[in-house]
């Protein structure tokens, strides 16, 4: 069964500790046959400038 996990690194630090993070994820998942899917959203300034609003209805 395929684990979705919603990534939102967002504003500031956000995105550099997130790339880690994903890095880790994925890492777990190849060892453990996690079976995890990663999808980016947009939050915060990242969203307001592509979008124009902090919390698109996609996300």
């Amino acid at each position: 069964m395929t684990k979705k996990v919603l990534v939102l690194k967002g504003d500031y630090i956000g995105p550099e500790i997130v790339d880690e993070a994903v890095k880790v994820l994925k890492k777990v998942d190849q060892q453990f046959s996690l079976d995890i899917e990663l999808e980016e959203g947009l939050l915060g300034g990242a969203a307001y400038d592509a979008v124009g609003e902090p919390c698109p209805e996609k996300t």
